[in-house]
């Protein structure tokens, strides 16, 4: 795929964000959602691909855009066709209530490369590069955190895992305590948890536990371009979320089997792209400075190259036809 696409993705992730921010604080989750889908979507009018949403808000009858098989992007008919995975608001509570790390992501790769994830659960185990391969999902805590320490140099109780603040989690939380590793909790936001570990300045060395399965396959495209390694399985916990996965075509073998980086994103023609909202630990948040002006921060990702981009952007709102239209729709929501 041709490399300037990586941009145009941070252009997406940048105009969900602008739009989006207009709620912060204001406890309203649905309406920055509802903003940031809209900004995405109108984003996407302008990037030259055959696009198709395997992962998005839901089906036709549940989204009015970025619903799961909407065609989208402003390719021509030899332009390459490829799956796109959205979560325009990846923490919509964040938003809401004004707090950290909430960001606007995207994941696009050849058509046929991302896995087409039902909307259930997932367990997932995210290391950064230095612990590839140190990782089994279906091993026990301790053995899991004594192999990612020694890969890492680190002695156990300098080990940072980070785990999602759920009553699911109250059996594996003590478990790493017994064991002697940190802990440092998020609430909402899988997406900027799992690629946390990626980045040594977060201080952040696993993520463990059970989150959504759509968002694991947008972690896994940022995963797999910065060289890190995640291991999951679909854990359906209701009979409707195991329908979902039957409706997918997952049958019970495939909902049991372990899925590796590359079963869900596949090959190295993998871009993921992300834009905080709200300040977070790997990205700041989006900047007014008057009425006509802010300023975004992004991360950009090639799989290929393994080439990592941090954008800052100002932007007019005067320039561009898109953001004309959002600002006059969400500048006093």
């Amino acid at each position: 795929m041709d490399r300037n696409l990586a941009l145009e993705l941070v252009r997406v992730t940048e105009t969900a964000a602008l739009a989006s921010v207009r709620f912060m604080g204001r406890g309203d989750k649905n309406g920055a959602d509802g903003a940031a889908v809209e900004g995405m979507r109108k984003a996407f009018s302008s990037v030259k691909v055959n696009g198709e949403v395997v992962i998005g808000e839901g089906e036709l009858d549940e989204a009015p855009m970025l619903y799961i098989g909407e065609k989208v992007g402003c390719g021509k008919i030899d332009d390459m066709e490829v799956d796109i995975a959205v979560d325009p608001l990846d923490g919509t509570s964040l938003i809401a209530k004004g707090l950290p790390n909430a960001i606007a992501v995207i994941a696009m790769a050849k058509k046929g490369c991302l896995l087409h994830a039902p909307d259930t659960y997932m367990k997932k185990m995210i290391v950064g590069p230095k612990a590839k391969g140190c990782i089994d999902i279906n091993a026990s805590v301790e053995e899991n955190l004594k192999k990612v320490a020694d890969a890492l140099n680190k002695d156990i109780s300098d080990l940072t895992v980070i785990i999602q603040d759920r009553e699911r989690h109250e059996e594996m939380v003590s478990e790493i305590r017994r064991v002697g590793a940190r802990i440092k909790m998020f609430g909402e936001g899988d997406v900027a948890a799992g690629i946390a570990t990626c980045f040594e300045d977060t201080g952040v060395d696993i993520l463990m536990g059970i989150g959504g399965a759509p968002e694991g396959v947008i972690t896994a495209a940022a995963v797999k371009c910065m060289g890190g390694d995640m291991q999951g399985i679909i854990y359906p916990m209701s009979e409707e979320e195991r329908k979902r996965c039957y409706d997918l075509g997952f049958t019970d073998e495939d909902i049991k089997k372990v899925l590796y980086l590359d079963d869900l994103a596949k090959g190295d023609e993998v871009f993921f792209a992300a834009t905080g909202i709200t300040d977070g630990d790997l990205l700041k948040g989006v900047v007014s400075y008057d009425k006509n002006r802010a300023k975004t921060h992004s991360v950009v990702m090639r799989a290929k190259t393994g080439t990592i981009r941090f954008v800052e952007a100002i932007h007019r709102f005067d320039k561009s036809q898109v953001l004309i239209e959002l600002m006059k729709k969400y500048r006093n929501v």
